[in-house]
């Protein structure tokens, strides 16, 4: 039977001695260092995600950066190019306009994202009645998604019989019989606010949650010192959620450096390749012109570009003492 020896250390405080038994610690410390290390269960119960990662994240960033280094043509044989797809990437120029339209298209909705988004949450973060009807309002057209949305815009922006032109009619704007989908900068347009309203729901509720975790007694001090609604907003609670700010707009950026389904279904990229984006270049590339190879190299060096202007944006909106 193990005992648990105590002595006097030289500040007369008791301490605790190994086992006078085959000098092995005592069941309380196997016991704490099971509690406190425990190997085999960590690595068991972190094993799932690992393979998960492995199987369908690496495993494909892999064979996609090996495809990027051939002339893969999707079907048929194909040969090992190095970077000639890399030398020849900026020589396609419906990848160049792209590129330009893209990073347009990003500066356009970014700031009414925020806006709007900011503005619903201040509306909503209250816990007053008829708050929580508002907040599933405002955030129903991004649980619709923007592809059905898309499909519903499709049909509401026909001339003479969809619902906008009837509703610019009735307002006395136009004479109603506007092709919206055939002209690119209104075409553009219209993406543009239908993206900003479908999106802007998830903003609010980022920020919203952010907001309520404000200690109301930070307010009350404000409203003692006799700050201004405007004061308390922009001395106080944008300082307080700056990082869900940089998270929101994180987020926006990404998404249109990504966007595809709402040119794919309304616009097609035309007329022409005038609402062409990053990834609808890619997509013609890869599976209409069947040159998966060059299509490959694009979407890398995507990856990278969305990773620069991840960090980039990590660093710029950080917080600060």
């Amino acid at each position: 039977m193990s005992t648990i020896s105590t002595r006097r250390s030289g500040a007369g405080r008791p301490t605790v001695g190994r086992s006078s038994v085959g000098g092995r610690p005592g069941r309380s410390a196997r016991t704490r260092n099971s509690l406190t290390h425990p190997p085999r269960t960590g690595a068991v119960l972190v094993a799932p995600a690992i393979l998960f990662v492995a199987v369908f994240v690496l495993a494909p960033l892999v064979f996609a950066l090996y495809i990027s280094f051939t002339n893969w043509p999707l079907i048929g044989p194909y040969r090992f190019i190095g970077l000639q797809n890399y030398a020849t990437l900026f020589q396609d120029p419906t990848f160049v306009h792209a590129i330009g339209y893209t990073l347009l298209y990003t500066a356009i909705v970014t700031l009414p994202i925020l806006a709007l988004g900011y503005f619903l949450a201040v509306l909503v973060r209250a816990r007053r009645r008829g708050s929580t009807l508002l907040r599933t309002v405002f955030f129903l057209p991004y649980v619709v998604g923007l592809t059905t949305l898309s499909f519903m815009l499709v049909l509401e922006a026909q001339p003479n019989s969809g619902a906008v032109n009837m509703v610019l009619r009735w307002l006395r704007i136009t004479d109603g019989s506007t092709a919206w989908l055939v002209n690119a900068p209104l075409a553009t347009l219209l993406i543009c606010v239908l993206v900003v309203w479908a999106v802007s729901g998830l903003t609010m509720v980022l920020l919203m949650s952010a907001m309520q975790g404000v200690p109301d007694e930070v307010y009350e001090s404000a409203q003692l010192e006799g700050a201004s609604w405007w004061q308390t907003e922009r001395l106080i609670t944008f300082p307080m959620i700056r990082s869900t700010v940089a998270l929101s707009v994180i987020i926006s950026v990404i998404g249109s450096l990504l966007a595809f389904n709402q040119f794919y279904i309304l616009t097609q990229g035309g007329p022409g390749t005038e609402t062409t984006t990053i990834v609808n270049a890619i997509y013609n590339r890869g599976f209409v012109n069947l040159q998966l190879g060059a299509a490959t190299a694009q979407s890398i060096a995507l990856v990278i570009v969305i990773a620069a202007v991840t960090v980039f944006q990590f660093w710029a909106l950080r917080e600060k003492d």
